[in-house]
């Protein structure tokens, strides 16, 4: 057998162990589950040992498998780092991505620098999956992913990649032909939305200019994990809402949304690129991180309230 055959052969079996399933492993492959099966059992004839017990509702490995696991690791970093040595550091990435964005974000700033990246190099392909949610970076076989809002977890490498600013707006129907208030403390007795990803009982604004910074409580009227519903319900003059500027800048500047208190703002939310530690990456994932910690601030700069 090719020793390139061998290395699939491995790939895949780790890729089972990881995905923990071979369906699950068929589907991050592009594969199918017989195929995914025979590979295994290709693999287990060559070593001449059993590498899974499976049953109808669960799948283990044996000990001679385990120890096949850890030296796969092994083996396939160090490919991995042979190819990219011998092909150079110039040489074009070729292969598959798969990534998590924010369901906002990644249907609208994101798509640009996605785009660049897929033109300035075509021999890749990438999976947008879209959720809001930190992913399982090894059962879903998950390269990286695009996250809003700080990073709790200290097993992930996270790179700070762009702020997102958010300010507060409500419909001129809210205000029912009452001033623009200029104050945050203005805005304490008005009725409320809450995106609760990031505010859920109570609302923090600091001036932009002497970073003065005025606290009051809430009680929503509605609570919503949706950035686009958070826009949508303010629209309809349900109340006052907190939200990134880049989801309003149509809405401000036609007037259907007004900008509270304009000299301030809640805390920006930071932009994350987070992927597990590893001994090496593939070149098709150090290039995607380089191209996002160019491209991700400029999408955000660009995209500005008027």
């Amino acid at each position: 057998m090719a020793g390139s055959d061998r290395i699939a052969l491995l790939e895949t079996f780790v890729r089972i162990v990881e995905a923990g399933s071979l369906s699950a492993a068929a589907a991050q492959l592009g594969s199918t589950q017989p195929t995914v099966s025979r590979r295994l059992q290709q693999l287990e004839r060559m070593l001449g040992v059993r590498l899974l017990q499976r049953s109808t509702h669960r799948m283990a490995l044996t000990d001679d498998g385990s120890r096949c696991y850890e030296r796969a690791k092994d083996l396939l970093a160090g490919w991995q780092m042979l190819e990219s040595d011998v092909r150079g550091a110039d040489d074009l990435p070729s292969g598959h991505l798969r990534v998590v964005a924010p369901h906002a974000f990644g249907q609208q700033q994101l798509i640009g620098p996605v785009a660049d990246y897929l033109q300035r190099y075509p021999r890749m392909t990438v999976e947008w999956l879209l959720h809001d949610r930190m992913p399982d970076f090894i059962g879903e076989g998950i390269d990286c992913a695009i996250r809003v809002g700080e990073i709790g977890d200290p097993s992930v490498i996270a790179l700070r990649l762009a702020e997102v600013p958010r300010i507060a707006v409500a419909s001129p129907a809210l205000l029912d032909g009452r001033p623009v208030p200029a104050h945050a403390s203005e805005l304490a007795d008005l009725p409320w939305l809450a995106l609760r990803t990031f505010y859920r009982d109570e609302v923090t604004l600091t001036h932009a200019e002497t970073g003065e910074a005025v606290t009051f409580p809430i009680r929503p009227r509605l609570s919503t994990d949706g950035l686009q519903a958070i826009r949508n319900a303010a629209l309809h003059g349900l109340g006052a809402a907190i939200a990134s500027e880049w989801a309003l800048v149509d809405d401000l500047a036609t007037g259907r949304l007004v900008h509270l208190a304009p000299d301030w703002q809640a805390a920006p939310l930071p932009v994350h690129l987070v992927y597990p530690p590893a001994r090496h990456q593939p070149a098709r994932l150090r290039r995607f991180i380089d191209a996002m910690r160019v491209a991700v601030p400029i999408a955000f700069r660009t995209i500005r309230a008027p």
